[in-house]
């Protein structure tokens, strides 16, 4: 893809002071894929590999004259929100172009990043905008909890939920499934079956997975390519940055081990050691 006269993608969500995840993350996926790009800043943190110090949302005024300065746009990518008011202002400001929400919640250690309002705020605002939602499990067990869905619903389930809410598609990312040779990625729609989407499991760490995938997606949204696909060069380019990260892995070396119970890779969180062990060498 060329970025030369194309429209450009929006990214609005966290800047992570690492560079390990967040905008800073999104914004070398958009160029990975040749895509322009735009940001909106939600909100500054101060991180670490190992830690999140402190977190200062931006005034919500200042998000949407963000969103509003960039302008027209191909696609949106929206990550880190933190609260109802953030919501809201983006809400209130999207231009029309498809939307890849990738939600951050909570940390599994029990760490809020987007409090009960602003999940409630996100699910009537930002759902019914979403061309595609990329939750990870936990995330998606989060989600079928503020719908009402009975403990231990099927995934199948929650995502006619998250349809009924006017979600168009749902990629759920399998790095937290049970499988330890495998991790399924299912990309889910109202009108036809599941679409598995499979990767190897590898002993290497790596932050910013999910900002990336979910970023890379929505530039190729923004070039006009469709989700199917756009699922599938994203995937590849995820891949090929776990295969070369297993490549400079030391012989015999393992990934330190973090703070127990954090699991997600993405704007403002940690990535869990041992989900997050992915070569994503694409299966049969």
């Amino acid at each position: 893809m060329s970025g030369g006269g194309q429209r450009p993608v929006l990214l609005i969500g966290g800047m992570d002071s690492s560079g390990g995840a967040g905008l800073l993350r999104d914004a070398a996926a958009a160029s990975g894929a040749g895509v322009p790009y735009r940001v909106a800043v939600t909100a500054v943190t101060a991180q670490t590999d190992g830690a999140v110090t402190a977190i200062h949302p931006v005034p919500t005024e200042v998000v949407a004259a963000q969103i509003a300065a960039a302008g027209p746009v191909g696609a949106v990518k929206i990550g880190m929100l933190h609260g109802r008011r953030i919501v809201a202002a983006v809400a209130g400001a999207l231009p029309p172009a498809p939307v890849v929400l990738d939600p951050v919640i909570r940390a599994s250690s029990g760490r809020a990043l987007l409090d009960r309002e602003g999940l409630s705020a996100l699910l009537e605002l930002l759902l019914p905008r979403a061309a595609l939602l990329t939750p990870n499990l936990p995330e998606l067990r989060l989600l079928g909890d503020a719908l009402g869905c009975p403990p231990g619903a099927e995934d199948e389930a929650i995502a006619g939920r998250l349809f009924a809410r006017g979600c168009a598609a749902v990629l759920v990312k399998g790095g937290h499934g049970g499988d330890p040779r495998w991790a399924t990625d299912r990309l889910f729609t109202p009108a036809a079956p599941p679409r598995r989407y499979r990767a190897r499991r590898a002993p290497v760490e790596l932050r910013g997975t999910g900002c990336q995938l979910a970023s890379a997606i929505a530039a190729s949204l923004a070039a006009g390519v469709s989700l199917d696909r756009a699922v599938r060069d994203a995937r590849a380019g995820l891949n090929a940055r776990f295969a070369e990260a297993a490549k400079r892995r030391p012989e015999g070396a393992l990934p330190p081990a973090g703070p127990a119970g954090e699991r997600r890779c993405g704007d403002g969180q940690l990535a869990d050691h041992s989900a997050m062990r992915q070569s994503r060498v694409p299966g049969p």
